[in-house]
């Protein structure tokens, strides 16, 4: 478990015990290859990813569980043991992905009263 901020995700997986740290960085992976325009970086002391600019997904681990949150899912806990299908994350990775993309497209905003 962490014990100080990590400045970008490599160090926060270095930082893991060897189950988290094997699950996570699958989970890192399959995020990258499977959104290749992603970034990644350091927020609320886990690590995220943004795709244009907008929160894609973020991932941690906890004492007993690692976890994704963001998703329509919402907070998808997990054991290091039982890492999360590449399968379901993607669909969940596509679906997150087209949420993005459909709110750059100029969706007029709602005006009040409306």
């Amino acid at each position: 478990m962490l014990t100080a901020k990590p400045s970008t995700v490599d160090d926060y997986l270095a930082s893991l015990p060897t189950d988290q740290k094997a699950a996570l960085s699958a989970l890192r992976n399959t995020i990258l290859a499977a959104v290749p325009d992603a970034t990644e970086s350091i927020s609320y002391a886990m690590p995220t990813f943004k795709y244009r600019g907008k929160r894609l997904i973020y991932f941690a681990a906890a004492k007993h569980h690692c976890a994704i949150y963001g998703t329509s899912a919402g907070t998808v806990r997990f054991p290091a043991s039982e890492p999360l299908t590449e399968e379901y994350l993607r669909l969940l990775l596509e679906e997150r992905v087209r949420e993005i993309d459909a709110s750059l497209l100029g969706k007029p905003k709602r005006q009040p009263g409306s």
